[in-house]
């Protein structure tokens, strides 16, 4: 284990433990090291499901709808941030490295709100062959893959001798090889070769499109680049056809029993809510003030991803997306518990908005470095303990229904 992730893990639980007092009256809690809450389950084993297998179909097949929906409007923009960088990899210039940045925000907004459908080892995050580590690994050690600012040779992108040529197998293979922060492919390698290392406190990092066409080993930066883009396309385009309503050999699965689905549906939305957002994404950060805490730290775009999970864990519950029909997970619980219902929906909506009002303050990263009594970081606690709330409450609902819903990450 590397020091820094020694470091996160105390800080996270540091962080989550001190804004977990006065939780107890909703479900009591203990902080793990990695920031989630430990073994936070509620335990209805014996109580049959209180959703009956017509509601619990219905649920879980709008659900699986909006699975696909978005997983295809994200390949979508995906494919767009592909194109925009063959574009720029063709013709290395200002405004073609602007074009992939933007696309890159786009698809990074798109991809947001489907990390809610983690954490229930479906094909996102198969503990046999999932590519999330592929996907979204972080924080990453930049210098593992192109020079930093105190050492122009680092980087595989410079290791002509060690790495002498650049191909999918060799960044897979390279991706957590010998340290967690070791990460060499997914959104945050394309984010470091677009934007590269972030040396102000206002805005994103700066790379200059020379690095693709006057400087040492622009040839391979770009091979790099492309490649490291085609694997994301190649990964995500993989989870979205287990979905496929057509053939999709997960969807199929997950269908087959629809209240162990409503369960899995549950405990993306907690354990996301109480342990990776809260405590991984936001707490760690707000408890080291350190940059390269941030999830998006090369963009500045770390306050986006925030509200984009959020806004994940809102939708997985009521399925308001384009094109989606049908009974949501809301619609059934609103049946059986219309006050249980209206509770959560209160507090996701909530959680949303403030998420959202958080950038009125500034960038995360200026957030998370201002005084501790500061009004955005007031905001930003305020949030981390609304998303340990919202985590109990989805508990609790589980629990109602006669699920146990864990929200250990």
């Amino acid at each position: 284990m590397t020091k820094h992730r020694i470091l996160r893990q105390v800080a996270a639980a540091s962080a989550v433990t001190a804004i977990a007092v006065g939780l107890v009256g909703c479900g009591s809690s203990d902080s793990s090291s990695d920031g989630a809450k430990k073994e936070t389950t509620t335990t209805a084993a014996a109580k049959a499901p209180a959703l009956s297998t017509e509601q619990a179909t219905a649920a879980a097949t709008t659900y699986a709808d909006l699975v696909w929906a978005s997983y295809s409007d994200l390949l979508d923009s995906t494919e767009k941030l592909q194109s925009d960088i063959a574009a720029f990899v063709a013709d290395p210039t200002d405004a073609t490295l602007e074009t992939a940045k933007e696309s890159w925000l786009a698809a990074r907004d798109a991809y947001g709100p489907t990390e809610v459908y983690r954490f229930y080892n479906g094909p996102i995050d198969d503990p046999d062959d999932g590519p999330e580590g592929q996907i979204n690994a972080w924080p990453m050690d930049e210098a593992y893959v192109d020079y930093v600012k105190d050492d122009p040779q680092a980087g595989i992108i410079n290791d002509t001798e060690g790495v002498p040529e650049i191909t999918r197998d060799v960044l897979v293979a390279a991706n957590e090889e010998g340290g967690e922060t070791n990460i060499s492919t997914g959104w945050h390698a394309i984010e470091f070769l677009l934007w590269g290392q972030d040396f102000s406190e206002t805005g994103p990092g700066e790379r200059p499109a020379t690095d693709y066409t006057t400087a040492p080993n622009a040839d391979r930066r770009a091979q790099y680049l492309t490649e490291v883009t085609d694997l994301l396309v190649d990964d995500l385009q993989g989870v979205a056809d287990q979905w496929d309503p057509t053939d999709g050999a997960y969807r199929t699965e997950f269908l087959k029993d629809p209240q162990q689905a409503v369960s899995n549906i549950l405990r993306g939305m907690g354990a996301l809510s109480a342990g990776e957002l809260s405590g991984e994404r936001i707490a760690v950060a707000l408890d080291t003030k350190e940059q390269e805490d941030e999830h998006s730290c090369f963009s500045d775009n770390t306050d986006a991803d925030v509200y984009n999970n959020a806004l994940g864990i809102e939708r997985a519950y009521t399925a308001e997306y384009p094109g989606v029909d049908g009974k949501s997970l809301a619609d059934v619980v609103e049946e059986v518990d219309p006050k249980l219902n209206q509770d959560l929906l209160a507090q996701l909506e909530a959680n949303v908005a403030l998420a959202d009002s958080l950038k009125e303050f500034g960038t995360f990263e200026e957030i998370i470095r201002s005084d501790d009594d500061s009004e955005g970081r007031k905001k930003m606690n305020e949030l981390v303990e609304n998303l340990q709330d919202q985590g109990d409450a989805i508990a609790a609902l589980g629990a109602a229904l006669g699920y146990e819903v864990s929200l250990e990450i």
